[in-house]
Formats: C-alpha cells, sequence, structure tokens
C-alpha cells in the first residue's frame, strides 16, 4: 500500500502544505471522481461535519462558486470557494472567497505516472491571530488532508 507524503512548509506569510498520493486509476477516471463536488463528502472527515449549500447540479470551471457550511472544533463556519483555474484532467484550483482564512488557496493536480495517477494537493493558507492559532490550525489542516489520502487509497486502491 502506498503512503501518502505530506510536507509542510512554513512562511512568513502563511504555511504551504502539500500531500501526494498514488491511485491505480487513469487521469481522466480520478479527474473525473473530482470533478463532481458532492464527492467532496467523502473526502472531508466525518468530524467536520461537511455539507455543500449550493444547489446541484454544479457545473465546474472558472469562476464556479461554491457554498459549504463546515463545523470547526463544534463551531459552524460558512465557507465560499470559487475555482480560480480548470484544466482538465490536469489540474484545478480553488481559493476561498469567504469562509475561516485569512487566505486559502488549494492547488489540486493530477499526474499520469506508472499505470495510475498522482494526485497532489498544494495549499497556501494564512490565518487570523497566526501568532496564536497557526500551529492548532496547521494540525487540524494536516489531519484533514491526511484523511483525505486515506479516504482516495479506500476508494481507487493503492
Amino acid at each position: 500500500m502506498t503512503v501518502p507524503a505530506v510536507c509542510v512548509r512554513h512562511h512568513t506569510c502563511g504555511v504551504h502544505l502539500e500531500t501526494e498520493v498514488w491511485l491505480p486509476r487513469p487521469r481522466d477516471q480520478v479527474f473525473a471522481f473530482f470533478s463532481q463536488p458532492a464527492n467532496l463528502e467523502s473526502l472531508t472527515p466525518p468530524w467536520l461535519h461537511f455539507r455543500i449549500l449550493t444547489n446541484a447540479p454544479i457545473i465546474m470551471g472558472p469562476g464556479t462558486l461554491i457554498d459549504y457550511r463546515i463545523r470547526v472544533h463544534g463551531i459552524p463556519i460558512s465557507w465560499r470557494s470559487e475555482i480560480s483555474v480548470w484544466s482538465p484532467p490536469s489540474r484545478f484550483v480553488d481559493v476561498q472567497v469567504r469562509g475561516p482564512y485569512r487566505r486559502w488557496e488549494h492547488t489540486h493536480s493530477f499526474e499520469q505516472a506508472r499505470g495510475g495517477t498522482i494526485v497532489r494537493d498544494s495549499v497556501e493558507f494564512e490565518v487570523p491571530f497566526s501568532f496564536v492559532a497557526g500551529r492548532f490550525v496547521r494540525r487540524d489542516v494536516e489531519k484533514i488532508f491526511g484523511y483525505r489520502s486515506q479516504a482516495l487509497l479506500a476508494r481507487f486502491g493503492g
């Protein structure tokens, strides 16, 4: 079984988190899964109580807005993302328009490799009051992306 790779770097302006997981499926199939926002729920840990508020169907493309609701440590949070880059089947980028972060930019990339697909998540984020909350938020984000990698392996094999 492939063990997901996680890398965290700290910058003066925020945190950069990268994860990578290899899946034994064609890139088109993996990208098609990610192009359906409803599938995000299966990649999100249950403790976040993730729910999409935008009415289906959601057609993904540049400028698509998606509203969510999550609970972080019991606190309900509304979140709106915009798809800023849409380049099937190789990558897309979502940015937080409204939500808990000062800045959030999440690049999803998909590379054909070794008869399957490498899925990379690259997230740049900043939090308000980072001198107090930064370490705790970083740990939460690492757990969320660790869960996501394991959920992808369970869904697609590994």
